[in-house]
């Protein structure tokens, strides 16, 4: 990459307000063999969403940039490309004037697509005009060629036949088998997760209400009713996702765990499967682990200011512990994710201990727990610190035998990477005094503590001013009081208070929310909390601490994000119950 090419790029994004002059003259300064290792710099430093970036990958190659996200494309316009091929080359036709077409690609080096389109076009003696599209711009599109309803209806009118005239869902005399393998029902399954993908879901929840099954998407947090179908087809297709994951079919007294990897426009998607017994019926939930083409920074997670310092002090010490704490579903394992992509580098050894393995990264030497077979986090911290590693991370500490395992790894030399259930930074402390970790052993080795949770992003399309209740502009303001001056950002005064929703548009769905990003707390472990850790952490002392270190909680952090702009005062009203 020349620096010419550079130039381009970071004068672009300085022209667009994503770099300041300081992170401009800093990345002037670099040199980058490709744009695929500027990429992973200059993110660190632009907070550009998707589409910004996208429109940056275009200049860089010279191609048009166009937006295709809730835009409406004309079937005919659509079909020109069949939808397998559009899905194999990220490519979709989106207009047509004449005998011109315009399409939209996402990856501009991929010749094969364009020469594809370019042998249809030509057929039928038309040109094409090309422009790049976000992955997302190419999602919005392509979930165009058949609705979920549609899709799913379809199947339902076969499925009828076979299930409908019964009273029961499957007769004790039906053979199970030829019900799961039935087309109509694999159909209703793979529809399901094909458009949970789409749609951004993080989990699929399957469950009988009545007479009706239900199909839920949990997305950005919060769970959608996406589809009913009739309680004819729940059983079989229970067991069609019990079959694919390797479960027992026949089993339906105990919960079941297993796993399914399936490829969905061309990426390798793995759903962890979970099934439990109800009262005359299962319902299964699936988690989503999608691993995304470019590891995120801790920026685009929502780590800014005093809590990115804290993170970038500590994350990279070459021993002692790193904690990161939070409820099930606040983003832990997506920041773990982030830190061991920072970390993991040629010279250095990284082995995990994970239940389960979420997010698959080249280069780290992961490993699944599995406690039938007595390979615990215990058991396996032990064998791997016969490993030769440099940096450990244990997915979970449960018990009193990993924390005081985690701590000696920490004290012998390795940096350890970890996550504990808990609700604040300061109360993980006191949860590892009571897995009866020595005192001083934890202040000698704990850097760090980070809590977080996650708040939904207000959609960037359809973001406007909010007036915000006089009840809870008072509150905000008196929350503003309490926090040090050092932790607000330029662009924010304490004395005009604006806040921000999102109307609802085509791009968020309607709910005025896209993405989500980390309202976070973290806590540097100087020397005057090592001795507060020793004394038995009295909470004054350990407050005195933290107000010389500008200390903020979540709380604040979330009210700080509101007026910058990021999250509404509802959501992080909802998350950090403000009183």
């Amino acid at each position: 990459m020349t620096q010419l090419e550079l130039k381009k790029i970071l004068d672009f994004l300085k022209t667009k307000k994503l770099l300041n002059n300081k992170q401009y003259k800093e990345l002037t300064e670099e040199s980058f063999e490709s744009f695929a290792d500027a990429e992973k710099k200059i993110r660190r430093a632009a907070l550009a969403s998707g589409e910004e970036w996208t429109e940056v990958k275009g200049v860089f190659y010279d191609i048009e940039y166009t937006n295709l996200i809730g835009r409406k494309i004309d079937a005919e316009v659509l079909n020109i490309l069949p939808q397998d091929l559009s899905e194999n080359y990220r490519l979709v036709v989106f207009n047509k004037e004449g005998n011109k077409l315009e399409a939209g690609l996402v990856d501009p080096t991929n010749f094969k697509a364009v020469e594809a389109l370019n042998f249809l076009a030509r057929k039928n003696k038309q040109q094409v005009k090309y422009y790049i599209i976000s992955e997302d711009g190419y999602r919005s599109s392509a979930k165009q060629y058949e609705t979920l309803g549609e899709e799913v209806g379809e199947a339902l009118d076969t499925a009828e036949a076979i299930f409908a005239p019964k009273d029961e869902l499957v007769g004790a005399d039906e053979d199970i088998g030829e019900v799961v393998k039935s087309a109509p029902v694999s159909k209703i399954v793979s529809v399901v997760l094909r458009h949970a993908i789409e749609g951004r879901a993080s989990d699929i929840h399957i469950e009988p209400v009545g007479k009706q099954s239900k199909v839920r998407y949990r997305i950005d947090g919060l769970l959608h009713t996406t589809i009913v179908l009739p309680i004819y087809v729940h059983s079989a297709l229970i067991s069609r996702i019990k079959v694919m994951a390797n479960l027992k079919i026949d089993e339906t007294r105990i919960p079941q765990d297993g796993r399914i990897r399936m490829k969905i426009h061309n990426k390798e998607i793995d759903f962890r499967i979970s099934t439990i017994p109800l009262m005359g019926q299962e319902k299964v939930v699936m988690r989503i682990l999608e691993t995304p083409d470019k590891a995120p920074s801790f920026a685009d997670l929502g780590f800014m200011g005093l809590q990115a310092k804290v993170v970038d002090k500590n994350i990279d010490k070459p021993n002692g512990l790193f904690l990161l704490t939070g409820p099930t579903g606040s983003g832990k394992s997506t920041t773990l994710f982030a830190a061991l992509s920072y970390l993991n580098k040629e010279e250095v050894n990284i082995a995990t201990l994970e239940d389960p393995v979420e997010y698959y990264i080249p280069g780290v030497n992961q490993s699944q727990i599995r406690p039938e077979v007595k390979f615990t986090f215990a058991s396996g911290l032990r064998a791997l610190l016969r490993q030769d590693p440099d940096i450990i991370m244990v997915g979970e500490i449960r018990d009193n035998e990993t924390a005081e395992l985690a701590i000696h790894a920490g004290l012998t030399g390795h940096s350890v990477l970890t996550t504990l259930h808990t609700n604040s930074a300061m109360g993980a402390i006191p949860r590892l005094f009571d897995m009866h970790v020595e005192p001083f052993l934890l202040a000698s080795t704990l850097n760090a503590v980070v809590a977080q949770r996650l708040v939904r992003k207000i959609c960037t399309k359809c973001k406007e001013k909010e007036d915000v209740p006089e009840d809870v502009v008072s509150t905000i303001r008196e929350k503003l009081k309490e926090i040090p001056k050092e932790a607000f950002y330029s662009n924010v005064d304490p004395s005009k208070l604006v806040f921000y929703k999102g109307k609802g548009c085509a791009n968020c769905g309607k709910t005025g929310y896209k993405g989500r990003l980390s309202i976070v707390e973290a806590m540097n472990i100087t020397r005057g909390l090592q001795a507060a850790i020793v004394d038995g952490f009295n909470r004054k002392s350990v407050e005195e601490e933290l107000e010389k270190q500008h200390f903020i909680n979540m709380e604040q952090d979330g009210i700080i994000k509101a007026l910058l702009g990021l999250t509404s005062v509802e959501e992080v009203m909802r998350v950090s119950k403000i009183q």
